[in-house]
């Protein structure tokens, strides 16, 4: 989770320079400055490590034990390995490489589940994203703030975000993943409806309500990005994990097309309910989640 952060801390650094540049370099320098981290990228994946469990699964044992100890070697620190795992044999020849269809993230096994991630990430995501696309355009041609204003306030939700995104990285493995979403979910909801009822007549508590119901379900964004991982096993993890990261893609491809046409029929009040509405899905489809706090990834994923 403190590893999550680092996208939110992006955001809201990219709302201060945004707020800073376009009012005086214009827009397009903000393509600039965004080429300069997608090459420091570039460079730091040369030095990623493959994942040991991943290669364990291609029968490559030598590869894996090379980067763990290569981990052992970077800290002092040393776990006593309960009794389960002393008790569990050693492998001695390497194992046959394991195989998945795509397909398989929908068989009965993992049929549940799947639906369940797939609806969470939709409604995070229509949500967060959509506000996050449609809030500066809010308080500047219906509030009338100035650009710069209109920037700084939507900027607000991403230092919310990381706030809350703090406390959750302390707290979530003592509260657990399903508690947390069913919390965020029920909390930003609230705050959004509270909008939808009233409340988006004044500047101030739309910043207010809206700063923290961002906050609220900005950070089930990022546990999701936790959770999904945990409950596919290792050689259908990639293929779960980015099927369902997909449906942020179409939920933020969905929602401004939504978002614009509520707002010219029924008004901006009639677009925070339907954010109500949706996170209320999502608070639903959060109480039929497997909880995977304190759970070995093999237990979980069998």
């Amino acid at each position: 989770m403190l590893y999550e952060m680092i996208f939110p801390v992006g955001l809201m650094a990219t709302g201060q320079v945004g707020a800073w540049v376009v009012p005086y370099l214009g827009w397009q320098a903000m393509f600039l400055i965004g080429g300069i981290p997608g090459l420091i990228i570039t460079l730091l994946l040369l030095r990623l490590p493959e994942s040991p469990r991943w290669l364990i699964s291609r029968g490559r044992l030598a590869e894996a034990e090379a980067i763990i100890r290569e981990v052992e070697a970077s800290t002092d620190r040393r776990i006593v390995p309960t009794a389960q795992a002393a008790a569990t044999p050693k492998q001695t020849k390497p194992a046959a490489p394991q195989r998945t269809r795509w397909a398989e993230v929908l068989s009965p096994v993992f049929l549940r589940r799947t639906m369940i991630v797939w609806t969470l990430w939709f409604c995070a995501y229509f949500v967060a994203n959509g506000m996050n696309n449609w809030m500066p355009t809010l308080y500047r041609t219906v509030y009338g703030l100035e650009l710069q204003q209109s920037l700084r306030a939507a900027a607000l939700t991403n230092v919310a975000q990381v706030i809350l995104l703090l406390a959750c990285a302390f707290c979530i493995d003592r509260i657990g993943r399903k508690q947390w979403l069913i919390v965020t979910f029920v909390g930003g909801g609230v705050l959004l409806a509270a909008l939808g009822l009233g409340g988006a007549a004044d500047v101030v508590w739309v910043i207010v309500l809206a700063t923290l119901a961002y906050g609220l379900i900005g950070s089930s964004n990022a546990v999701l990005y936790l959770y999904t991982p945990e409950v596919y096993p290792t050689r259908m993890r990639a293929i779960g994990t980015g099927l369902a990261t997909s449906w942020l893609r179409i939920a933020s491809a969905i929602g401004p097309a939504v978002i614009g046409f509520m707002v010219s029929k029924e008004g901006i009040a009639a677009v925070f309910l339907m954010f109500a509405v949706v996170a209320a899905v999502g608070a639903i489809a959060s109480s039929f989640m497997i909880e995977t706090r304190s759970r070995r990834l093999e237990d979980i994923a069998a």
